[in-house]
């Protein structure tokens, strides 16, 4: 069980700690908030759908999506237009410093409709979970898959409120909101990028 464990944090860590979208945008909510509460829908959210998805991965039930050409390319197309608009969203919390300003981007219900989207709409998420830890999970059985399968949930919520902590410290340490500026303008063409591949990828598949 311990060779299950391992193997289980060991891919969870290496599928989760690149860069992402999902990364982007729960640093960003522990960042704009100066009450670190009010990222924890964002938080919540996003390791939810990561339980989810790893969930279906290991139970083999989200094999389904590789089946049907169309599902794929309608997940791709989905995702370019949430993105578009998440980044234009992101780009205009210009500073953390103004609450209001980020309450009014970054309400409960928005949090929680960003997070579920950029975890669930993300062909990047969907394809790393399921066809990397569903593949992996073979190995067990019993007890033993029991062990893997909590062990990617656990590194997975860890991360996600780790990120948040450290985008809340650094929020702090930037007082003028300067920072956190240029952070979401820099997020924002990130988005963009991934949203412009999601284009291609599904024009051309």
């Amino acid at each position: 069980m311990i060779e299950a464990f391992i193997h289980g944090t060991v891919l969870a860590f290496g599928l989760i700690l690149p860069l992402g979208v999902q990364n982007v945008f729960i640093f960003n909510q522990g960042a704009i908030h100066k009450n670190f509460a009010r990222s924890i829908p964002a938080i919540v959210t996003a390791a939810l759908c990561d339980t989810l998805l790893i969930l279906l991965a290991v139970t083999g039930v989200s094999l389904i999506i590789f089946q049907f050409e169309w599902l794929t390319t309608l997940i791709y197309a989905i995702g370019f237009i949430f993105l578009v608009y998440m980044g234009w969203t992101i780009l205009k919390s210009d500073s953390a410093a103004d609450d209001q300003n980020a309450k009014a981007h970054f309400t409960p219900k928005m949090q929680i409709t960003f997070a579920a989207s950029v975890s669930l709409l993300n062909p990047h998420a969907i394809i790393d979970i399921i066809g990397v830890i569903g593949p992996n999970s073979l190995a067990y059985k019993g007890y033993e898959l029991v062990v893997f399968t909590l062990s990617c949930i656990g590194i997975s919520w860890i991360w996600f409120f780790g990120l948040a902590i450290a985008g809340r410290i650094f929020g702090k340490v930037d007082a003028t909101g300067s920072l956190v500026k240029r952070f979401n303008q820099v997020s924002a063409f990130i988005i963009w990028g991934i949203a412009i591949y999601l284009a291609v990828k599904a024009f051309s598949g």
